[in-house]
């Protein structure tokens, strides 16, 4: 049968299927710059923040951390003479904690690490900390060996180790981290999570170097939501997974609508505040409408527009004779909707002010309180539900999906009653794609990205760097091209503002921020163009189960493929005009070619210094 538990609940040998003792035999093949016992690296130039204007606030607020050199590690084969060779590798110790919401494929960035570890010195050690954020202040690990990781190769979950809180935000957590990290003696403290944790691990970073303590941090972008994307990350770990299990029950559905012909499905899809998730499935499965966030905060929709949008999509496809549809919703879509984003910002307000939920309906201004006594019961309930600690919505508990099927049901009713609709009954299925899929197997894609992430974490311990984060790039392309590196997490964070009444406003406090759906991204666009037939044509599309042979088992993000966010190639090939240009204009060329040269340059020179000045507002695409 199974293997036997361990004494702790954690790293205990769980018992595994015929399927997941196969997964459990599939090892990732590493690029060719993370091969060998030598560490290659190349050093860039200093990394900055994507807005220049945020740079003063951020080099202010990170004195030891900001401006730190962008890394490339390297083939041993490459030759690049200023490349730093680090051959002399002691024993470490390492310290991993899973610091945010589980994400399928966090599991292989332990295994990648441990892997690195000890192919480089087998006497270095790993340790995990147990439940999380809170076992990391506590002093809870567990030593991370081939046993404890052998039931864990290419599974879901992070029941190896668990996780709790995803914080480690204020001075008394910041102080247990360090009092950890110096008590167990760690030379690194890897953190496993999105933008909130690695903003932290920016943060613990800082405080390390300042307070010249010897661990350094390094953080790995794992997240379902999709939304750690800057210049250096182009998608996280557990992403694909999420969205190819998602596609596959929507796809289910989707035949379901089809077949049965009287059936309009609203489908909630997680991914927080950003629509990431909700675009990639739809680019998966071809539902028949999709509502991004994104979208509807753009262009300023009401609650009314939005449930008047579906209604006239269900009377265009009555004329068709189709009386069946799919819709599909991103959580985070409440708090793009203006006036019940402005009703959430009240209800919040007076939790902070400690009046009870009871009593809250009751001290609303008049505007917001006719709005909530429009609202069905049920969303009234959900809305006034204490907030998350990042002031949000608790939104996978806000049935968005129940609140427009119903408002559309109403709407079709009354267009019903006055004759403008001739269709049939309305009929809505609800359903929320959740947590179905947090702890899914994850795919071949992830698998691959988690285990060698965790080896780049190793290299970056190696080269001795604080403050980055591990990555990889060109990732739509075949392993053996990945490109492997590590950037400043400084360099990711951004500094919004924001306004308390109609004369205060406030700097924010530098983050990692969360990256929204790019309504001029290419993305974006392949949706537009197929929107209608989306909408009209029921050309529905199942991706399939999850696999790691045959057809399917190399498939990666639609969104991912479409897109050109290899940042690190861009560099290079830059490097590669460059020296193009080097080798034909030299003593020795024609006269048109030294002045076509000298002109362009100069042209390229200027229009460079411009975008470089702290006073350019322009914001350059990646």
């Amino acid at each position: 049968m199974g293997s036997v538990a361990m004494d702790s609940d954690y790293g205990a040998a769980r018992e595994l299927s015929s399927l997941q003792k196969q997964r459990a035999l599939y090892r990732p093949a590493l690029p060719p710059c993370l091969q060998g016992t030598a560490v290659k690296v190349e050093y860039g130039g200093a990394a900055i923040a994507a807005d220049s204007g945020d740079s003063h606030v951020i080099s202010h607020a990170f004195p030891h951390t900001y401006g730190q050199p962008l890394a490339h590690f390297l083939p041993k084969t490459a030759n690049v003479p200023d490349a730093a060779i680090v051959t002399e590798h002691p024993v470490v110790r390492v310290g991993v904690v899973f610091s945010g919401r589980q994400s399928p494929g966090g599991h292989n960035v332990i295994w990648g690490l441990h892997d690195a570890i000890n192919a480089h010195n087998p006497n270095s050690k790993l340790i995990g900390f147990l439940g999380g954020t809170d076992g990391l202040f506590a002093q809870k690990t567990l030593e991370i060996t081939d046993e404890v990781i052998s039931s864990y190769k290419n599974q879901g979950g992070y029941d190896m180790l668990g996780r709790t809180r995803d914080q480690i935000r204020t001075t008394e957590q910041v102080k247990a981290a360090m009092n950890t990290c110096q008590a167990l003696k760690l030379d690194a403290l890897v953190i496993i999570g999105g933008v909130t944790s690695n903003t932290d691990a920016a943060q613990l970073a800082e405080t390390f170097a300042e307070s010249k303590c010897s661990t350094k941090v390094v953080g790995v972008p794992v997240t379902l939501n999709g939304d750690l994307k800057n210049q250096f990350v182009e998608t996280t770990v557990g992403f694909d997974t999420i969205c190819k299990v998602n596609s596959q029950l929507i796809s289910n559905v989707c035949t379901d609508a089809l077949s049965a012909e009287k059936y309009y499905y609203f489908i909630r899809l997680m991914g927080r505040k950003a629509s990431h998730v909700a675009l990639e499935c739809a680019l998966q499965s071809h539902p028949n409408m999709v509502l991004l966030g994104e979208e509807v905060a753009a262009s300023k929709l009401t609650i009314s527009d939005i449930t008047k949008q579906i209604c006239d999509a269900v009377q265009a496809r009555a004329e068709k004779d189709k009386y069946h549809g799919v819709v599909l919703i991103p959580e985070g879509l409440v708090e793009s909707i203006p006036e019940l984003y402005a009703l959430l910002q009240e209800i919040h307000g007076l939790h902070d002010k400690g009046v009870s939920i009871e009593n809250i309906s009751s001290h609303l201004s008049p505007w917001a309180s006719a709005l909530f006594d429009f609202l069905p019961p049920f969303i009234r309930k959900q809305l006034l539900l204490h907030p998350e600690s990042d002031d949000s919505a608790q939104l996978s508990q806000i049935e968005t999906e129940k609140l427009l099927a119903q408002l559309v049901e109403t709407e079709i009713n009354k267009r019903l009653d006055e004759g403008t609709y001739k269709g049939k009954k309305f009929n809505a299925i609800c359903h929320f794609f959740g947590y179905q899929a947090r702890g899914a197997l994850p795919s071949k894609f992830d698998c691959d990205y988690a285990y060698i992430l965790g080896h780049v974490s190793y290299h970056i311990l190696a080269a001795g760097l604080n403050g980055y984060m591990a990555t990889v790039t060109n990732l739509k392309s075949h392993v053996d091209k990945w490109k492997c590196g590590a950037a400043p997490v400084t360099s990711m964070m951004t500094v919004k503002g924001w306004s308390r009444g109609p004369a205060a406003s406030q700097i924010g406090k530098p983050a990692v921020h969360m990256a929204s759906v790019d309504l001029k991204g290419k993305a974006y666009e392949l949706l537009r163009q197929n929107s209608s037939s989306f909408l009209m044509d029921d050309i529905y599309k199942n991706p399939g189960p999850l696999q790691f042979e045959g057809a399917g088992a190399e498939a990666k993000p639609i969104s991912l493929c479409v897109e050109d966010r290899d940042y690190m190639g861009r560099i290079k090939q830059l490097q590669e005009y460059l020296e193009k240009v080097k080798s034909m204009v030299k003593p020795g060329c024609s006269q048109d070619v030294l002045k076509a040269a000298l002109s362009s340059m100069a042209h390229v020179t200027e229009l460079l210094t411009i975008m470089s000045s702290p006073s350019y507002n322009g914001q350059a695409t990646i």
